[in-house]
């Protein structure tokens, strides 16, 4: 599988922005999924370049996170804004990152952009919960690249 309109169907694609959507109820943390082929840079350094393309770095509170993924270099990166890494442990990610691999290696993406979308939303609502004046700053839709 090397397309990214082959890594996920429209359906699946609907149930990935849906957890975005379930996990943002409980925080004012931002979430956005980007996937691509391929990267021609180190994995972490293209997924800051998104996320600065994307504008996760523009939330008030800089509480954006990033999932990116190279599809054909079965490669992905959990990124988070200043915000939120001047307030976690270093392990912050690592249960998200966990519980994603567990079903990448089975197969199941949708899955584990799911389970990882869902346990980041879990983390972050520690440190950012959902305030009553809270408003999506960014799209929850999946971005291509």
């Amino acid at each position: 599988m090397s397309k990214v309109e082959d890594f996920l169907t429209k359906e699946e694609e609907s149930a990935v922005v849906e957890a975005i959507r379930l996990a943002e109820k409980n925080t004012s943390g931002e979430i956005r999924v980007h996937i691509e082929k391929t990267t021609s840079i180190d994995a972490y350094d293209r997924a800051m370049e998104v996320f600065h393309e994307l504008k996760m770095d523009e939330t008030q509170l800089k509480n954006g996170v990033l999932i990116y993924l190279a599809v054909k270099d079965k490669n992905f990166v959990i990124c988070g804004d200043k915000g939120i890494n001047e307030l976690v442990p270093a392990d912050f990610w690592d249960c998200t990152r966990d519980a994603m691999v567990a079903q990448f290696k089975l197969g199941n993406y949708k899955q584990g952009l799911i389970n990882g979308i869902l346990n980041a939303g879990e983390q972050l609502q520690k440190y950012f919960p959902f305030e009553d004046d809270d408003t999506n700053e960014i799209s929850n839709e999946i971005s291509k690249g």
